[in-house]
């Protein structure tokens, strides 16, 4: 293996191995710390004119472990390893020997992270010799001499004694690389072994810089009536890649769930220099699978083939095989007072409270079953749910609206909210109120109006909150409810095309 001259310096003092630029074996474990449906698109899509990414904000982490082969000559030997990512938690780290576990021990760990880059060398080089290329006229020419300042450009004393200041160069040339610097972030063993040789190595640690999230892309077709529906559902992971390191053909996993982490001060600045261009990566059509299992309280999603997670990338892949023809129920839901903040812990008796400025609009909600029978039946981690509808007349896809789901496990239902209707309203009023502060009591009648302008029969949800006081009974009803919980009953009613339906109910709160 040819070793570069920057690489040789850096072996000069110690001993030192070279590696694959990759490792024999690597594997990564990614924990998302991603609200669903919240990522930046500056985190995977650079705008023009605008610095890259710090890998530290990225709102997640990874568990890298690579296995290597290691030479150690001698029963204390010096390992580097160079190839570990740039945004890597030092206090995480473990080497262990796979060929003699029980023989073989680390005496010594270091982290080295202080880059070579031209300030730094400059600076190492003060009262040095080095050698300066400029232009006089439009000719290049050569300085050399000792290095004595770098503040307001370079000052050299030439080699006749002569003091130059040169502000503008083309180039610099230094003889060598000083001790202590180095081309990329390396960790460092002293290994103490009783069997020399060949030995089989794991490395593990944890980075920053790295993140995943799910994305459902579902296709709505409206059923035999308005309030049901078909959705073809499918699902992408996408990964983002910002730690500096590039894991070619890596067994790669996902994490699942609300996994409890102790939060480190974040320390400014990175190893290396962010890459300004970042490559997006979409998965081939026919793209490797995920196996998922339950993993303590969590899920973990395991590839079926090695990935290669290229750094200052974003990669898609399909998360759980796509389902078709998934029954969905479409589910309008009134709430005249949805727009207030109700403190039930107390009393309100003003007449007017919960009464002004009623909502008009009907949501519209999308219900799926994760149920096995629909197609499903597989716990989906939290994400962004984008609905499409393909238009009859042209075939294209129209967007209907999205939600953020949570981790939602297999058997419970998924509750997406599109949007508002446009031809359904909702009223409510308040036709009666009596109040006795003595005996501390209040009737209140309240109306409801569910107008549907649509040319199709339509089944509403209408949602009541009973604010004023905890103790309430309902006395009178034009319709049956269900009590939802302490505060909450609900009407479902049908309305007819291009018909009102009208909702009455006396309250009697009591305190």
């Amino acid at each position: 293996m040819k070793t570069s001259h920057l690489a040789s310096l850096l072996c000069s003092t110690i001993l030192c191995f070279s590696f694959p630029t990759f490792a024999d074996e690597t594997s990564i474990t990614i924990y998302s710390k991603a609200s669903a449906g919240a990522i930046d698109p500056n985190l995977y899509r650079p705008i023009a004119g605008q610095a890259a990414y710090n890998g530290m904000n990225v709102p997640g982490y990874g568990v890298v472990r690579q296995i290597r082969e290691v030479e150690l000559p001698s029963k204390n030997s010096v390992v580097k390893f160079s190839d570990v990512a740039a945004y890597i938690d030092p206090t995480t780290v473990q080497f262990k020997s796979l060929t003699d576990p029980k023989g073989t021990k680390v005496g010594e760990q270091n982290y080295q992270f202080d880059l070579v880059s031209q300030q730094k060398l400059l600076e190492k080089y003060i009262d040095k010799k080095i050698t300066v290329e400029k232009l006089a006229g439009d000719k290049p020419e050569s300085v050399e001499g000792t290095l004595l300042s770098t503040q307001g450009g370079l000052t050299i004393k030439s080699n006749d004694g002569s003091i130059k200041t040169v502000n503008n160069y083309s180039s610099l040339s230094f003889p060598d690389l000083p001790n202590g610097l180095i081309t990329k972030p390396t960790l460092v063993w002293s290994i103490f072994t009783g069997q020399t040789g060949k030995h089989k190595s794991e490395v593990s640690y944890q980075t920053q810089g790295i993140t995943w999230w799910a994305d459902y892309n579902l296709t709505y077709s409206d059923g035999k009536d308005a309030n049901s529906g078909m959705i073809d559902f499918n699902s992408w992971v996408s990964i983002i890649n910002q730690t500096g390191a590039t894991f070619n053909d890596a067994k790669l996993k996902l994490m699942a769930g609300d996994v409890q982490r102790a939060e480190p001060n974040l320390y400014a600045g990175r190893a290396t220099a962010m890459k300004a261009n970042m490559a997006m990566e979409i998965a081939a059509p026919k793209a490797p699978s995920f196996a998922e299992k339950e993993f303590f309280e969590y899920h973990l999603y395991t590839l079926d083939s090695p990935v290669t997670l290229p750094d200052n990338s974003t990669k898609q892949l399909e998360l759980i095989p796509a389902a078709n023809n998934v029954p969905a129920e479409k589910i309008m839901v009134y709430n005249g007072t949805q727009s207030q903040y109700w403190d039930y812990s107390g009393v309100y008796i003003d007449r007017g409270y919960g009464i002004d400025n009623s909502n008009k609009k009907v949501e519209v909600f999308l219900k799926i079953l994760n149920k096995k029978e629909n197609g499903l039946g597989v716990p989906l981690p939290a994400g962004r749910i984008r609905v499409n509808q393909r238009d009859a007349a042209d075939g294209s896809l129209e967007f209907i609206g999205e939600s953020v789901i949570d981790h939602t496990a297999r058997n419970e239902e998924l509750l997406i909210k599109l949007g508002n209707a446009f031809d359904i309203v909702g009223e409510r009023k308040q036709v009666t109120y009596t109040l006795d502060t003595t005996n501390k009591f209040a009737d209140e009648e309240i109306e409801i109006k569910i107008r549907n302008q649509k040319k199709q029969a339509v089944k509403v949800k209408v949602v009541e909150n009973l604010y004023r006081a905890t103790g309430w009974k309902i006395t009178n009803s034009s319709d049956e409810y269900t009590k939802e919980n302490a505060h909450q009953i609900n009407f479902m009613v049908d309305v007819a095309p291009e018909k009102e339906k009208i909702i009455k109910y006396k309250v009697h709160y009591t305190w």
